[in-house]
């Protein structure tokens, strides 16, 4: 039975239809319940609904620039592997071990079947590439195991990057991924081998996938918060992606809708959703479906008409035209403008029973409607319009090759051949200003945001919208006595709701509160402020992950852009060790240029110029787009840096470790869980970090309080393991607002206040005991007198003299980018401490190191010269 008469027992009323209709032909916005009403219209009111969405389709074509065009893509359709590791009740594409066998076929196509299939298609003029799989074959069938160990491929995914890379190079192809659920880091992985990416989310109706007997049950990927998942990383990885609706599999019509305004949200978020697919179910002997009827045309043209309704004017959308049996003019009446995908050489082996209709014919059926058939690439023209950060620019040259430069559509004139793609060997060129660690001080930034301000960082608005639907954090007061009698006593005792109340404490209780802090920061680790002599080299600042925090990115082109060489670099070590810098902090942008072997070579040329320097250097982000373009594991790529000279890494881009706040502070960079792997990873490595925490924009102390337990917690793990902590200190981090994109946008706070600050030092100095004895404390970010403040209020560490300091001063900090050792003495007098240098890892300064940071100190701006 079709699920969608479970709707059939309350059909919308006369007056519902009416005034639905008549909101979608005004333009006005539906909602679930409308659309849920509107996907149910026929006979005239289907006519009138198809009417208004094709209205809004030739909006959006004339828009685009390509008014009465319609688009397909010439393809070979690549069945990678039939095997999965789900179990879907309707699939006719996936087998087992055994029938393959008997079929006298391996596990997966061999690379010289692949490739057979991709020069056949290139020499026919195909363009794409489209290679689907199983989800996570390895998992469920030793089979598949053990076909990919002896081929040498750590997973599945290793072997799709392998093959892309091979069909972009031997063939001119350009590979369309449809690997099934991907993480975060998959999506790094694929990226540079492949124009687009694709998945289905089919429905958002958890029931179908979680009761028995429905159609997604026993399929652990097919659960719709996993492929919600999927879809928004795909957006904060910038990559276009197809998506879409299969319909008919027993769902309402109520949660059809809701599943269209699913999409609609992550389309609006990220702008990452090239098109939409409105599959229609066809029922196929030997499954557990096969008595289930298939979805109507009319529910398909009914839905195309809503979907164009509810995701606008410029949403691809597209329907298979080998599921309608011929009717492609009621589907193009209904709003849609693509036709996806036509092999002229392969089935579609998902519907292997519906040949695809000839290219010729297509063109005559959209001719007799009104439309001109128009090849496009595997990535809408839009995207390839835009460039980066939506195509890598290591697949760009393939795809500029095969595209028409004006409108971003297939070029007919192109010839489709292989083009070499490697990984860049050497670090980009210098260029740009590269004096901006000395001129930011003195000039300043060009301007207080990006030239691409509007695009870079999602939707603005939709963002808006999810931080006022969370609210105002709700303020705890509990029982501040009973909390500050138990810190004082043992803070290794608080319980989270006696945390938090601490984390609000203001006025009396506030300086109690610092008080208990700074008494346990005096049995913890002594009465010494200790500090480190250190140089920041910010090697690059050119970027396009689209933190939304960040003032410090740039573009290639933006006035303030630049990046450093290997030889500028190592220059700048070299003169910090002689002015008796201990350490060097290096981090850059994600620059697309940069290979991910460039981190080697800067750690290999400071140790070779400065073999007694300390390289601290890379953050978790750095770590993993190492680890991804390089296809090495986060442990070999760290192991790999820590040969090359690495000694320890920062602990930065952690933001806040909850992925609620992450995912507004940030477009694209790593999740929390893949920071904690690579920290943990490089702590049993015996390469130790920092920690750190930025707070004060969109976040709330239970935010601050599970960060601060996770922390604890890994380092717990680090010394129960190890026997060492892999954390060397703790930093707090307060956010700069004055030119960061999500302040300048209106949606965060205008960084933390005076309270905040104390309130947050002294309780990671009670949350953190006994396991990271070192709290430190900023002075880029609050000041002399603030960073006094904090000394007093449970911090024993200022951080390091700097010497340069972009990332802050690009944000806004008035503090300067450079702390002589007198300075951080004095502040360490203020508040009435004695003072200690030490090294990265909290040691004692060799007596030669203090000496030539003594005789240097004050003189850095004559001995530190602009590097050209």
């Amino acid at each position: 039975m079709d699920g969608t008469a479970m709707d059939a027992s309350n059909p919308p009323t006369a007056n519902a239809m009416r005034r639905a209709l008549r909101r979608a032909r005004d333009g006005v916005a539906l909602d679930v319940t409308e659309t849920a009403v509107l996907l149910q219209a026929r006979g005239e009111d289907l006519n009138d609904l198809c009417a208004s969405a094709a209205r809004v389709r030739d909006a959006g074509l004339a828009a685009a620039g390509r008014p009465g065009v319609i688009t397909y893509s010439k393809s070979v359709f690549i069945p990678l592997t039939r095997l999965c590791r789900d179990k879907c009740h309707y699939c006719t594409f996936v087998t087992v071990p055994g029938k393959l066998r008997r079929a006298g076929h391996g596990m997966f196509m061999s690379p010289d079947e692949v490739l057979d299939v991709a020069r056949r298609g290139a020499e026919l003029g195909c363009k794409e590439a489209l290679i689907t799989l199983g989800d996570k074959p390895e998992d469920r069938w030793p089979e598949a195991r053990e076909w990919l160990d002896a081929h040498g491929y750590d997973d599945t995914i290793a072997y799709v990057r392998a093959m892309s890379i091979r069909i972009l190079e031997e063939t001119g192809l350009l590979p369309h991924l449809n690997p099934g659920v991907l993480g975060w880091t998959d999506f790094q992985r694929l990226k540079p081998v492949s124009a687009s990416m694709g998945m289905m989310l089919e429905t958002t109706a958890t029931r179908l996938w979680s009761e028995p007997g429905g159609p997604h049950f026993g399929s652990p990927d097919k659960e719709p918060a996993v492929r919600l998942r999927v879809l928004e990383d795909a957006g904060r990885s910038s990559v276009p992606f197809t998506s879409g609706l299969l319909i008919g599999i027993g769902e309402t019509y109520q949660e059809r809708a809701e599943s269209l305004f699913a999409l609609r949200k992550v389309s609006r978020a990220y702008h990452g959703v090239q098109e939409l697919i409105l599959q229609n179910f066809r029922a196929k002997p030997d499954t557990a479906m096969r008595g289930m009827p298939d979805a109507e045309l009319d529910e398909l043209v009914a839905t195309v008409a809503v979907a164009r309704h509810v995701m606008g004017p410029a949403a691809c959308l597209q329907a298979p035209p080998n599921l309608v049996d011929g009717e492609y003019g009621r589907l193009i009446a209904a709003g849609v403008d693509d036709w996806g995908g036509v092999s002229p050489l392969t089935p579609d082996h998902v519907n292997p029973e519906r040949p695809w209709p000839q290219i010729e014919r297509l063109a005559e059926r959209s001719a007799a409607a009104g439309f001109e058939l128009r090849e496009r690439l595997a990535v809408y023209p839009e995207y390839v319009r835009r460039g980066e950060p939506w195509l890598d620019p290591r697949v760009l040259p393939h795809v500029r090759a095969l595209a028409d430069p004006e409108t971003g559509l297939a070029n007919p004139d192109a010839v489709v051949r292989g083009l070499p793609w490697q990984e860049p060997e050497d670090l980009p060129v210098s260029y740009g200003r590269t004096d901006l660690h000395a001129t930011i001080d003195t000039e300043g930034r060009t301007g207080d945001r990006r030239a691409d301000f509007e695009d870079v960082y999602g939707d603005w608005e939709v963002l808006r919208e999810q931080v006022l639907a969370e609210g105002a954090p709700e303020r705890l007061v509990g029982d501040l006595r009973e909390a500050l009698a138990v810190a004082a006593d043992d803070p290794t005792r608080l319980t989270d709701d006696q945390a938090l109340a601490l984390f609000h404490a203001d006025g009396p209780a506030l300086d109690a509160l610092c008080r208990i802090a700074d008494d346990v920061r005096r049995d913890a680790v002594g009465e010494d402020v200790t500090y480190c002599v250190t140089r920041n080299i910010n090697f690059t600042n050119v970027c396009y992950t689209g933190c939304r925090f960040c003032a410090f990115a740039q573009r290639r082109t933006d006035a303030d852009a630049y990046t450093l060489s290997l030889e500028q670099v190592a220059d700048r070590a070299a003169q910090a060790w002689e002015v008796g810098a201990t350490e060097v902090c290096m981090q850059g942008g994600i620059h697309p240029d940069l290979p991910g072997t460039a981190y080697f070579d800067i750690a290999r040329a400071v140790k070779e110029r400065v073999p007694g320097i300390h390289v601290h250097a890379f953050s978790p982000m750095e770590v993993v787009n190492g680890a991804t373009r390089t296809g090495l594991s986060i442990r070999d790529w760290l192991q790999r840096a820590k040969e090359n000279g690495l000694d320890s890494i920062p602990g930065t881009a952690a933001e806040i470790l909850d992925d609620e706040v992450r995912w507004v502070l940030t477009k694209g960079k790593l999740p929390a869980a893949t920071w904690v792997e690579v920290v943990t990873t490089a702590h049993e490595l015996g390469i130790r970090s920092s920690s750190t925490m930025m707070y004060g924009h969109v976040d709330t102390p239970k935010h601050w309080l599970g960060h601060l337990r996770l922390l604890a917690e890994i380092q717990q793990r680090s010394l129960e393991t190890n026997g060492t902590g892999g954390f060397t200190e703790f930093v707090t981090l307060p956010f700069i607002h004055t030119n960061a994109p999500v302040y300048l946008a209106g949606i965060a706070r205008p960084g933390p206040t005076a309270r905040d600050n104390r309130a947050v030092i002294a309780m990671a100095r009670l949350l953190l005991h006994p396991h990271i004895p070192n709290i430190q404390t900023s002075w880029v970010k609050l000041g002399a007198e603030g960073a006094a403040e904090m000394l007093r209020s449970g911090a024993n560490d200022l951080g390091g003299t700097l010497m340069e300091e972009t990332i802050s001063r690009m944000a806004g900090s008035a503090y300067g980018s450079y702390k002589s050792v007198r300075d951080l003495q004095a502040i360490a007098e203020a508040a009435g401490r004695p003072h200690r240098q030490r090294t990265t890892t909290y040691g004692e300064v060799s007596a030669e190191r203090r000496a030539a940071a003594l005789a240097s100190d004050g003189h850095l701006p004559e001995l530190l010269p602009v590097l050209d």
